[in-house]
């Protein structure tokens, strides 16, 4: 899937050489070559630790105060797991998935924590789609402050490029949901949406254009431009940039560590998973969900927003909705939830990126890969089985 999008950005990138569009254009082609380039396989690892040094980049400070996990010697993990019917051994599928580093959590003491390819604790890592999970809790701080009305909102209510349109009518929540019905390819569309945006046609112009092709909640399929949706309106409702809203809200309350950093597409942070965090920090925000919102005697987000994200009742939102791919796992309000009876829930991202919270058992595991095969079979529901044997041995 990513490789079709990185060759549509290639053969776009080629079509547009001419010396005129270079004069006009040039220092954004000049930001599209280095990240086609830093794309390649080999540079991936490199890629995602150094990302604010390779891209525009927005910083959220950290706040005065940490908050320290504990932390014990490495402990040693389940020297296997099982997936189906096959017995698959720890440190080689670590090594297969090319792990960059993992970090293993419970009851607020790091049992494991590990780094690859040159990255430390203070290494920040991208986050590629994890950062949709991001989105939805700064969605769910708007709503609760009085900015977003509901989630049953159409979003030509929050922005203005819809209305007249076919999405005007689009509820927010079939966006949060992936389920909105645009007519928009994730393989095949994703390439030319960037183009325009990067050459500096506003996203929600390029977005009001597609339409639709199914009526909202009929079924779910996974846009990145729903994301995109999202974080417009919390712009348009609040009057701040995310990467502004994230420092307030959450990243000077939840303990943070290190300054994170989210990439700007033409000058606006890309809402669909452009930051880079390090990974206790991550950890931080899984922490806020394990305990409802609640950071410490402060309620932060919402316990009935957080409950809401995970709800996969309907049908198009359960575990093996549509019978593809992108559908195996369940799917809330922009977080991954498994099949199981722990509780548990994920934010998931391209190549790799996971960040994995069992509520029963208080463990939070963070494992970024920089992996150019994420697209193998089973890819995400051997990790959950790995994330399980992990979480059941520390037992």
């Amino acid at each position: 899937m990513e490789k079709m999008k990185i060759l549509g950005i290639v053969i776009v990138c080629i079509a547009i050489e001419a010396g005129a569009v270079w004069v006009r254009y040039g220092e954004r082609i000049k930001i599209l070559k280095t990240s086609l380039n830093s794309f390649k396989d080999e540079n991936l690892a490199y890629t995602f630790q150094h990302t604010p040094q390779i891209q525009p980049t927005k910083k959220i400070s950290r706040g005065k105060d940490i908050f320290n996990f504990l932390k014990e010697e490495n402990s040693e993990l389940a020297d296997e797991f099982k997936f189906k019917d096959e017995y698959c051994k720890s440190e080689q599928f670590m090594e297969y998935t090319k792990t960059s580093a993992m970090l293993v959590i419970k009851d607020d003491v790091i049992k494991y924590e590990k780094y690859f390819f040159g990255g430390d604790e203070n290494t920040v890592f991208s986050s590629n789609s994890m950062g949709k999970s991001f989105v939805s809790a700064l969605f769910g701080i708007a709503a609760d402050e009085g900015f977003i009305d509901s989630v049953d909102d159409p979003i030509g209510k929050y922005i203005p490029e819809f209305v007249g349109t076919e999405l005007e009518s689009i509820p927010i929540k079939a966006c949060l949901q992936m389920a909105s019905g645009i007519n928009f390819d994730e393989d095949t569309d994703v390439s030319g949406f960037s183009m325009k945006t990067l050459m500096g046609v506003p996203a929600m112009k390029v977005i009001a254009k597609y339409g639709t092709n199914e009526k909202p909640y009929a079924c779910r399929r996974y846009l990145s431009i729903n994301t995109e949706i999202l974080g417009q309106i919390i712009k348009n409702t609040t009057g701040r940039g995310l990467a502004e809203y994230m420092e307030e809200k959450l990243w000077t309350r939840i303990g943070s560590a290190h300054d994170a950093y989210w990439t700007l597409n033409n000058g606006t942070e890309l809402a669909n998973g452009g930051l880079s965090i390090s990974l206790r920090d991550y950890a931080r925000f899984a922490r806020l969900y394990l305990h409802e919102g609640n950071w410490n005697g402060e309620q932060l987000l919402p316990r009935d927003w957080i409950r809401d994200s995970l709800d996969i009742s309907a049908d198009y939102s359960k575990p093996g909705a549509n019978n593809d791919g992108y559908n195996a796992i369940g799917y809330g309000y922009q977080w991954w939830v498994p099949e199981g009876d722990q509780g548990e829930f994920m934010a998931i991202g391209v190549y790799g990126q996971f960040l994995y919270v069992n509520p029963e058992q208080n463990v939070i595991i963070v494992k970024v890969n920089a992996d150019p095969d994420f697209m193998a079979e089973h890819y995400e529901l051997k990790h959950v089985e790995f994330f399980r044997a992990i979480a059941d041995g520390l037992r």
